[in-house]
């Protein structure tokens, strides 16, 4: 398990050339006012941001991150461990003449990579937490980073889906992988998910799932309160190839019985004073 920082960090920069035409950055450059569909779906549980200090973990091509600053917030940092990826949202926030911090560190050492900066919101997004093999550790670093009454806003792809086997033509949704915190999974996939064209010359993965307890207790274990927990019917993604419908929104769902599983949820905590 020891290199899936190298491997992970390698595929992430090898996705970073499809991902600069498949973010729709040019509708950020030419619309002062428009913000992604993540965002966008977070907004109505995220509530105001203005005036808040935000961070964004694992931020990617930053275009979450600059729709938090768009939202109004004080001020915004964004951290990840590809430095392509940061190139790239350092290069769109200029464009869009917003005045982001971008920090160049791997997860667990952000508490020391931003300094002495505490922040009122620590913001992931989807697929961030897979990333990573020890979920306990996570919360901690998040605990540090939050100022006593700071709060925690994380919507994550559902650890039920994680453990869903690739979709199968019989339509049935069977677990194949594990619920919960265990050895790393690999995988190698030759495409991202934001387009089939083109191979990724770093295709290999480690990834893990948590399960929404060992989330629960971790964050809880860190000195976080969990103040709300809400599953959602919907993907931003089409997570289950064939299976899935665009509803709209960037958000995706199973075409037949849309209520037999989670896909993500949104969780929020707060730091005890």
């Amino acid at each position: 398990m020891s290199d899936y920082v190298a491997i992970n960090r390698a595929n992430w920069d090898s996705r970073v050339p499809h991902h600069l035409t498949g973010y729709d950055l040019d509708s950020f450059r030419s619309d002062p006012t428009f913000i992604s569909d993540v965002v966008r779906f977070d907004q109505v549980r995220l509530g105001s941001v203005v005036g808040l200090d935000v961070v964004h973990l694992q931020c990617h091509l930053g275009t979450d991150t600059l729709s938090l600053a768009r939202l109004g917030a004080a001020s915004v940092t964004g951290l990840d461990f590809s430095p392509r990826a940061l190139e790239a949202a350092a290069r769109l926030a200029r464009d869009c003449g917003a005045d982001i911090t971008y920090v160049e560190s791997e997860l667990y050492d952000a508490p020391d990579a931003v300094g002495t900066e505490r922040f009122d919101l620590v913001y992931t997004g989807v697929g961030a937490l897979n990333w990573l093999p020890d979920i306990s550790r996570w919360a901690r670093v998040v605990a540090a980073l939050l100022r006593p009454d700071g709060r925690l806003f994380l919507r994550e792809f559902h650890p039920l889906l994680a453990a869903l086997s690739d979709p199968r033509e019989d339509g049935l949704l069977v677990l194949e992988y594990p619920y919960f915190e265990g050895e790393a999974l690999t995988f190698f996939d030759q495409t991202t998910y934001v387009t089939h064209e083109g191979e990724l010359t770093s295709p290999e993965t480690r990834q893990f799932n948590h399960g929404l307890g060992e989330i629960f207790t971790a964050l809880t274990d860190a000195g976080l309160t969990v103040s709300a927990l809400e599953e959602h019917r919907s993907v931003p993604w089409r997570a289950l190839e064939g299976m899935m419908r665009d509803i709209g929104a960037g958000e995706y769902e199973l075409i037949e019985d849309r209520d037999r599983v989670p896909l993500t949820y949104t969780l929020q905590a707060l730091k005890r004073p």
